[in-house]
């Protein structure tokens, strides 16, 4: 790989498009592992080289079961009082599992305008590089929602165009016992948008592109146009939905008191850390502006 710049091996103070270019394209493979149980990790990292780059998200101990000694990258994501695992304390929880010299450093990431970045200093003296994607998504993303970490750096990459092989593992958008799905996120055109980047093959799925049955209706039955397929599919879901919505009016009314008691319950807790934090920072920008 006499191609591949070598200035830059850290995350370290890299705020630029051109610096985290330089830096994913040292490696010749850049995966990205989600935070599921559905991730492959150890048959993905058996099945490449040693130049694969292995990138993580935010709260890695739920999907790392030791520490990891491979090329590695942290994206820590931003919420509105900076990144998460700094506002949380886990700083030093979620470095443990990089301990070797292999880790680059931490990409503090941001995708929605009202997120915040934190300061290299709090990220116990790691590397540490910000992404910010704020404005790429502006456009592109459902109004009202913004993307996932995951999701949103497998987009950015794809749209490099570096000549590395961009894949992913773990991106089910399942939710299990161990992994909510938060409602900011939309799930369903995250899904989307990354089958049709998978079978289009600009980034590669590690468990596979799913089969998809309706495209086989047409080599099935030649006869029938993909328009129509596509049309009887969209009134079958409105139809199932429809349903799924009348059962869900009936259970809203079934459970109509333990949600008030949910409610009563909720406003007499004290305020979480975080909305404290956040009203300390508002009231500080309100101040140093008057």
């Amino acid at each position: 790989m006499s191609d591949v710049p070598v200035s830059i091996r850290t995350t370290e103070g890299i705020d630029a498009t051109a610096g985290w270019s330089e830096l994913f394209s040292r490696y010749t493979h850049i995966v990205l592992v989600a935070n599921s149980e559905q991730a492959q990790l150890d048959a993905v990292r058996s099945g490449l080289p040693d130049t694969a780059l292995f990138v993580f998200f935010n709260k890695v101990y739920k999907v790392l079961e030791r520490p990891f000694d491979g090329n590695a990258l942290l994206v820590a994501r931003s919420g509105s009082v900076g990144a998460n695992i700094v506002y949380r304390r886990e700083v030093g929880d979620v470095l443990n599992y990089f301990p070797g010299d292999r880790f680059v450093g931490i990409a503090n990431l941001r995708v929605d305008a009202g997120e915040r970045f934190s300061r290299a200093e709090d990220f116990g003296g790691a590397a540490v590089g910000h992404l910010d994607l704020a404005s790429h998504f502006t456009d592109f993303y459902p109004k009202g929602r913004i993307p996932t970490s995951g999701f949103a750096l497998a987009v950015w990459l794809a749209e490099l165009r570096l000549g590395r092989t961009v894949m992913i593992t773990g991106f089910s958008a399942r939710r299990s016992a161990s992994w909510k799905l938060f409602h900011q996120h939309d799930w369903t055109f995250e899904q989307v948008v990354l089958r049709l980047l998978i079978r289009s093959g600009t980034i590669v799925s590690a468990e596979g592109a799913e089969f998809n049955a309706y495209s086989a209706i047409t080599r099935r039955f030649p006869e029938l146009e993909t328009g129509e397929v596509v049309f009887a599919g969209v009134e079958v879901l409105s139809e199932r939905l429809e349903g799924a919505n009348h059962e869900i009016d009936r259970l809203f009314s079934y459970t109509k008191f333990n949600r008030a008691l949910h409610t009563f319950s909720r406003w007499l807790k004290p305020k979480k850390r975080k909305v404290k934090l956040a009203e300390k920072l508002k009231a500080a920008e309100q101040k140093s502006d008057s």
